[in-house]
């Protein structure tokens, strides 16, 4: 039998052209040069053969990416895993593996006795058993990771962008959960290991909660009922009355209301489980100067963005002179309405992983928690605004969606002051964080949405004009 990475090895032309075509794959529109295996490891079987790799991609720029892949390599490739296929090894099929729950059960079988293979550990929390005779299924809907839910008790991420050093989603999951918090789904184990003698997380398995909603999805039905409710009495009317967002049916607020609470709640558990401090020396001079050196990089690239530069830089310049300490703690790092679900329980937050642009250092160093709520209050703008209106008056739709918007974060702000300081009381810092966020979304829109691109636009106009 070929040795695992000498079947890695014989495939790379093959994963060379299969990779992009992965939606976790971070190197889309760049050639790629070579796959260069790091690692490879038989995990189990003979026929399926289950086979973990960690590869290079050489797209032509330093530090290479690494990602984990799973392969299966059988004898008989069932039809029903057709789409699953990579390559073809001598007279093997071998394919995505995360594609068949025959191989997948293996990687829950390690976990639940505490397996080693060849320095990777399968690991599960304290006092979790798990039932090994779950099937599993992947989830669809994401970008950077893959999941798989086992039957309807557990989720297993994998990693697929290797980062060096303890994943943050991991390590925060498991501090939360040592002090007790009730707004994350319960860690149950997870995938570790080396890589030259560096820590590497490679999954991590947490409660499935079964009928949870996505605060996204929640949020723009919300926005959808207000809308359809205002046109309808406009139309009915023959006047344009606005229909204002507590009188809706899908009033969100309460649910805003709940959802600040518990995010509060989280930062306080964080500070709980790992510490909070005020901020060193020169802690705002260095928050000022990346706001404005994202700046630069987005106007470059976004000329749309240059009749705001003087107000921004304004923004961003008034964090350097705020009295008083500001404390600094970890935080989620990429908190919007999509890092959300509404449980039957209340509301919990996901995807501790911060910001995936950004290196591993500065999404696991202390921070203001007002970045997270920045974040959030970003998100419910997105959501009132992305929505697309027929022939609706466009100002009649964008003072519905103002109102939405308006309510929603005063009131997640509201729930958000009864488990730790309003941070509405610190108005200069958090609208920098709103502004510095709006400037990232200008950028990524202009890259990748660009219809979108007024969304984050007219954000900026409305944060930097003074009340009348």
């Amino acid at each position: 039998m070929i040795s695992a990475v000498d079947l890695v090895t014989d495939i790379a032309d093959s994963l060379a052209a299969v990779l992009p075509e992965q939606r976790w794959f971070a190197g889309k529109g760049r050639p790629v040069h070579a796959v260069i295996l790091v690692r490879a490891t038989d995990l189990a079987g003979a026929d399926p053969r289950l086979v973990h790799a960690v590869i290079e991609v050489d797209q032509g720029e330093q530090p290479r990416d690494r990602y984990q892949i799973l392969l299966g390599v059988s004898s008989d490739l069932p039809e029903n895993l057709g789409h699953a296929w990579v390559a073809a090894c001598g007279d093997q099929a071998v394919y995505q593996a995360l594609q068949d729950p025959e191989l997948t059960a293996v990687l829950l079988e390690l976990m639940a006795h505490g397996a080693e293979v060849d320095g990777l550990r399968f690991t599960t929390e304290p006092g979790v058993t798990l039932d090994t005779d779950q099937r599993s299924r992947p989830v669809g809907a994401e970008q950077s990771n893959t999941s798989l839910v086992y039957g309807q008790t557990s989720i297993l991420k994998l990693f697929r962008k290797l980062t060096e050093g303890r994943n943050p989603d991991l390590e925060l999951h498991r501090a939360l959960a040592a002090v007790g918090c009730p707004h994350i789904a319960a860690p149950l184990g997870g995938i570790e290991g080396e890589l030259q003698a560096v820590p590497v997380t490679y999954g991590m398995l947490t409660e499935y909660l079964r009928g949870s909603a996505d605060g996204w999805a929640m949020a723009t039905a919300s926005v959808r009922d207000l809308l359809a409710e205002s046109l309808l009495t406009d139309s009915a009317s023959g006047t344009v009355e606005r229909t204002h967002p507590e009188d809706a049916g899908g009033d969100f607020a309460s649910e805003a209301h709940r959802l600040g609470h518990a995010v509060a709640t989280v930062h306080a558990d964080l500070a709980t489980a790992l510490g909070s401090s005020p901020a060193p020396a020169g802690y705002l001079d260095t928050v000022a100067e990346g706001m404005h050196h994202r700046l630069d990089g987005v106007l470059a690239r976004v000329p749309e963005l240059a009749p705001h530069v003087d107000a921004l830089r304004a923004a961003f310049e008034a964090v350097r002179d705020l009295d008083g300490p500001v404390p600094v703690q970890r935080v989620h790092g990429d908190l919007h309405l999509g890092q959300v679900l509404r449980s039957v329980t209340g509301w919990v937050l996901i995807d501790f992983e911060g910001e995936p642009m950004m290196p591993l250092a500065a999404r696991v160093a202390p921070a203001s928690a007002l970045r997270d709520v920045a974040g959030m209050l970003r998100s419910f703008d997105y959501a009132a605004n992305y929505l697309p209106l027929g022939d609706a008056d466009p100002e009649h739709r964008a003072a519905v969606a103002l109102a939405w918007a308006t309510r929603n974060q005063d009131a997640f702000c509201e729930g958000y002051a009864q488990a730790a300081p309003d941070p509405r009381k610190r108005a200069t810092l958090l609208r920098a964080f709103e502004l510095d966020k709006a400037v990232y979304e200008v950028g990524y829109e202009h890259s990748n949405r660009p219809l979108w691109l007024p969304i984050p636009l007219t954000a900026i106009t409305r944060l930097t004009t003074p009340p009348p």
